[in-house]
């Protein structure tokens, strides 16, 4: 149940990337990083199993923004997946303050929420951190290899699956280890750290390697508009 639940959120993440662009242009992708760095942050605090392996419900989410970078890589420039890459930094630090001062709120007598927003919100400094961290250094590898590999094959459309795959691919090898490691190191068995690491390349993998269409696409959606640095 859980790999077809999966194979779902992985669709409609990649195609929510592939509308908000349509929809909006660049100013959607900056919007989806912001919402997809957030909401990824909440869902790696849940585990769950695939086919019996340990694993959060987090990586399809996440991996959809480096879609997000690579359609602005690809269609409007390095100085955008960039911009796109600090954007997504600013907004989760700003969302750590604010949970952090939500818990300091003491609770009224009827209130119903704060045990929960506790077990939430109270991993939220590790978690945010582990991945401020991962996120920072995995979205500008991408971009930065990215750019290498379009150099090394003209920007054309030949060259596209290899620049997609090759720099999401080995960015997103650089996260699943630096996150877990930050976010949950000593706090589960050494074992399960190990296979979340594993399931979640591997996840991340596949999304990976699903998305080259939507680029595909980004590009013949691609809209003429001027991408502030």
């Amino acid at each position: 149940m859980n790999a077809l639940i999966f194979l779902i959120t992985m669709i409609v993440f990649l195609l929510a990337v592939i509308l908000a662009y349509r929809l909006f242009g660049t100013a959607g992708l900056y919007a989806y990083i912001c919402f997809a760095t957030i909401l990824a942050n909440i869902q790696v605090c849940k585990s769950i199993e695939v086919f019996g392996i340990a694993a959060t419900t987090a990586p399809a989410l996440f991996a959809s923004t480096f879609l997000c970078t690579d359609i602005l890589s690809e269609c409007h420039g390095a100085a955008a997946a960039k911009k796109a890459v600090w954007l997504g930094v600013f907004v989760n630090l700003v969302w750590l303050v604010g949970t952090q001062l939500t818990l300091w709120f003491i609770p009224s007598a009827t209130d119903t929420v704060q045990d929960s927003l506790e077990v939430i919100f109270g991993m939220a400094p590790r978690v945010v951190l582990a991945s401020l961290v991962s996120y920072a250094c995995s979205q500008r590898l991408d971009v930065f290899l990215y750019h290498q590999i379009w150099k090394r094959t003209g920007g054309g459309k030949a060259g596209l699956w290899l620049r997609n795959n090759g720099a999401t691919l080995v960015s997103q090898l650089a996260d699943s280890i630096i996150f877990p490691t930050i976010a949950f190191a000593g706090s589960i068995p050494g074992g399960e750290l190990v296979q979340i690491m594993a399931t979640t390349f591997l996840f991340k993998a596949i999304v990976a390697l699903c998305d080259t269409p939507c680029v595909y696409l980004a590009r013949k959606l691609k809209k003429d508009e001027e991408v502030p640095v």
